[in-house]
């Protein structure tokens, strides 16, 4: 992805978190130039990956294929006895006709919050240990309200609506063709993008290569330089 792409998006997404009525920590506005000189103060930040976070899932069709992220904060299952949070909570944007890779997570379960903008359709599918896709009932629960749906279901989510996902369980998020960008809550357990990610394609990447086109509106959480002091 370009690096004013990236930039462009970020812009977005805090006109779309601010009209949705929530905000952003202070460390979500920290230029380039602050983080060189941020200490150890802000490890959490740093070790935690909070903050932005933007993914095309290496395809180079973000607008497809995407989703943007804000983490605002989140536990450490590698680093447990310093950070012994054990759960996250981020903010979602998604934009009208963009969807979300398959995937399911081995040990994360999390609440995913329709948190206004548009409908969220979430797609659903049981998964197993060898990462196949199962053609079998899926068990969901919506707000607290639990049911059984066929295989491949999709499942519409209403702003201030709700899913429980649960391991093993394969989901798509997509959002309606028309309309405004979607702002998405989810709280969860502890977030571990590296290890706990399950996608249905093997050849999809977690996180985008970047052309420096453009200097950096907001460092995502794969770029902060380490602590000055």
């Amino acid at each position: 992805m370009k690096r004013s792409e990236i930039n462009q998006i970020i812009r977005t997404m805090e006109q779309v978190i601010a009209v949705n009525g929530a905000h952003l920590p202070a460390f979500a506005s920290w230029t380039e130039a602050e983080w060189q000189v941020a200490g150890s103060e802000a490890d959490e930040i740093r070790d935690n990956a909070l903050g932005w976070d933007i993914t095309d899932y290496g395809l180079g069709r973000f607008y497809e294929w995407g989703l943007a992220l804000f983490t605002l904060r989140n536990g450490n299952v590698r680093m447990a006895e310093r950070y012994p949070k054990p759960y996250a909570e981020k903010f979602l944007m998604m934009f009208p006709g963009q969807q979300m890779c398959f995937h399911y997570h081995w040990s994360k379960m999390e609440d995913i919050i329709n948190r206004g903008g548009n409908d969220l359709v979430v797609q659903v599918y049981n998964g197993a240990p060898d990462r196949s896709r199962l053609d079998t009932p899926v068990s969901v629960s919506i707000d607290g309200v639990r049911r059984t749906v066929p295989a491949g279901t999709e499942l519409t989510l209403h702003p201030g609506e709700s899913l429980t996902v649960t391991p093993y369980l394969y989901h798509l998020f997509r959002v309606p063709a028309g309309g405004d960008p979607l702002l998405i809550g989810e709280v969860s357990m502890c977030n571990d993008d590296e290890h706990d990610n399950c996608f249905l394609d093997d050849c999809i990447g977690r996180f985008p290569a970047i052309e420096e086109d453009a200097a950096p509106y907001r460092l995502l959480c794969t770029e902060y330089p380490r602590a000055s002091s």
